[in-house]
């Protein structure tokens, strides 16, 4: 029997302890991957339930997801109510499917020999100043998911669940009352273009993508009721983007690329707009100073998979606009980590190139 006394335990975490923590952090994500997957947290959304019956509902062995699930409770993704038996959390919580911010594609996603794999070859990254991807899968990421639709769907998926709170975020807080007609270049699925529709009656939409993306769009549309007041256009936006925009949008689009490559795009849009139309750039903004920033992070995981993509600074969103011959007018931050970059046409034609 122990001898302990844990009331004089100091329970100040120590910097070596702090430290290694970070080291194994990600055997805590891959577990949170496997009960994702598992379904877990859907499986006790009624209540407790006991490794037994979590177990032979999801073909596994009972004492390996006992200690799984031990491990995770003891970072507060569930927790044992009694012994043998778990209920969720706030932080399992998140990993429910039917949550409108499930986090539960997200963490399937980081669970992919595709998103794993290139985290394991970071220094060839830091060393080399190139993606990793390419590499290892012998073609870039995009056509990879072009390639591989169960990948896709885990991907599109994932994207779905990740920017719910972001897209509420933006459509509420975000002014787009002016706007007549909203072009999203490379909008996806449609469903920040779709919030941001329905909290604006009067606005119409044109929707630009990749024709795959587009076919895939027509049921979200469709099943928001928007069909008469959104255009979809499949094309590409390193070619053109379509005209007739009061304002143009784009979200985690330039963040993929790196300068050259948005430059591009970027300058597509300025040659089909008017002088009073409105640039609308979503991205995560790096902040000065070493404060925590969702978007440090990020910015590894775009090093590794994208050609040539980076975070941005607020200097470098400045020097890329000015090159495309915009004025960046305004930034708005949002109570997510992402932040609406505003720009308009500058008066002068002239535009410039890295």
């Amino acid at each position: 029997m122990s001898n302990i006394n844990h009331s004089e335990i100091s329970h100040e975490i120590q910097p070596t302890e702090a430290l290694l923590q970070m080291i194994v952090s990600p055997w805590v994500s891959r577990s949170i991957y496997v009960a994702a997957e598992l379904g877990i947290a859907d499986l006790l959304k009624d209540g407790s339930q006991s490794c037994g019956e979590l177990a032979k509902v999801t073909g596994v062995d009972e004492r390996s997801l006992y200690r799984l699930l031990r491990a995770l409770a003891s970072v507060g993704v569930f927790a044992e109510s009694q012994p043998g038996c778990f209920e969720l959390t706030p932080l399992a919580e998140c990993l429910q499917s039917n949550r409108k911010d499930s986090l539960r594609g997200y963490a399937i996603k980081s669970g992919q020999v595709w998103d794993l794999q290139p985290w394991g070859h970071l220094l060839e990254c830091i060393k080399t100043g190139k993606p990793v991807f390419e590499n290892l899968f012998g073609v870039d990421i995009f056509e990879y998911l072009s390639e591989h639709p169960e990948a896709a769907k885990i991907y599109d998926q994932s994207m779905t669940s990740f920017s719910a709170k972001r897209i509420a975020a933006i459509t509420a807080e975000y002014d787009f009352s002016a706007i007549n007609t909203l072009v999203e270049v490379g909008g996806g699925r449609g469903s920040l273009l779709a919030s941001i529709l329905k909290a604006n009656l009067t606005m119409k939409g044109v929707l630009c993508d990749v024709p795959h993306v587009i076919e895939g769009a027509k049921q979200l549309i469709a099943g928001e009721g928007l069909s008469q007041r959104c255009e979809l256009v499949a094309g590409d936006f390193f070619e053109s983007v379509p005209s007739g925009g009061d304002a143009y949008l784009l979200k985690h689009i330039i963040h993929d690329w790196d300068d050259e490559r948005a430059l591009q795009i970027l300058q597509n849009c300025r040659r089909v707009m008017q002088p009073n139309t409105k640039l609308l750039v979503i991205e995560m903004v790096i902040p000065k100073g070493n404060e925590p920033f969702f978007g440090k992070l990020l910015d590894l995981q775009v090093m590794l998979n994208y050609p040539g993509g980076c975070e941005r600074t607020e200097a470098e969103y400045q020097d890329l606009f000015e090159a495309a011959g915009f004025n960046l007018t305004n930034i708005v931050s949002t109570s997510t980590p992402l932040s609406v970059i505003e720009g308009v046409p500058a008066k002068s034609d002239r535009i410039s190139v890295f």
